[in-house]
């Protein structure tokens, strides 16, 4: 992906000097692994995080990789913001209104409670940001096997997809639904929310490919490989379980990359109906 130089957002609030450094049920690392397998296979980050003892002071190191990681956010960040005001402007005759994502170091609050490097990128609709320690890029490509740069792009434009859900209205609508049926019922309505997610990704990444020429050859591969590595089921299978398909929460390797491919394919919101098209079949 080409992005060096290039302007970066505005809307960035970084808190990486003044995070603070949470000890999880005690702490220690087997900790923290279990605290990202409970991420990455569905689970409530907040939940996780209530869990907290305690907090000690973040060192405050930021390292030349930190630096590079937040400018790269940040580039990501202006580009959602462009494309999403024109999807919005042209598709939906409406004002996009941007969110702020939040970049911190080991852990910080946010409106949907704490969060913490264990519990990966997530948007806070209670206070309209998204939540990202840029050490979780790391993760996605040594321990989860997504590689790229345009892999770690694809994980901020799909935050920024449940941005765009909340901003129309569906964030919320399933929300409340998911609070008033059974458990099996709630990760159904869950995927597909995320697979939205992954679809408007893919919408923003056709735009920004057509916008900016940002896109360099193989990106696009690099984000239907990520999508396969943080698929429910293969998430299961490599954590040694049987996958389930009532705990899924998230999608399939193959439902994520399908979805993203749509939207990259479609560029159209009305092409990203995971609810019409699940209620179809």
């Amino acid at each position: 992906m080409r992005w060096q130089g290039r302007r970066g957002s505005k809307n960035i609030e970084d808190r990486r000097r003044s995070s603070r450094g949470a000890v999880v049920g005690g702490g220690g690392i087997g900790v923290v692994v279990i605290a990202l397998l409970v991420w990455a296979l569905g689970g409530d980050p907040v939940a996780v995080l209530q869990s907290s003892e305690g907090v000690q002071p973040s060192d405050g190191q930021i390292t030349p990789a930190d630096e590079q990681s937040a400018e790269f956010v940040s580039v990501v960040l202006a580009d959602t913001e462009e494309i999403w005001a024109d999807i919005f402007r042209e598709q939906l005759g409406q004002e996009y209104i941007p969110a702020t994502l939040v970049l911190f170091k080991v852990a910080t609050m946010s409106g949907c409670g704490g969060a913490n490097a264990a519990t990966g990128p997530f948007y806070c609709p209670t206070d309209k940001k998204i939540y990202l320690d840029t050490d979780f890029f790391v993760t996605l490509s040594r321990q989860l096997g997504a590689n790229g740069d345009f892999a770690a792009a694809y994980v901020v434009a799909h935050e920024v997809g449940h941005h765009v859900q909340d901003l129309i209205g569906i964030l919320g609508t399933t929300t409340n639904i998911r609070q008033q049926v059974g458990e099996a019922e709630a990760n159904a309505i869950s995927v597909l929310v995320e697979l939205q997610a992954d679809c408007f990704a893919g919408l923003w990444a056709n735009k920004a490919e057509e916008k900016f020429g940002s896109l360099e050859r193989g990106d696009i591969a690099e984000a239907i490989n990520a999508a396969e590595k943080i698929g429910d089921d293969t998430l299961q299978r490599n954590a040694g379980r049987r996958p389930m398909p009532d705990s899924f929460t998230h999608g399939t390797s193959e439902q994520r990359q399908h979805w993203f491919a749509q939207g990259y394919l479609n560029a159209r919101i009305d092409s990203c109906d995971t609810f019409q098209s699940a209620f179809s079949e």
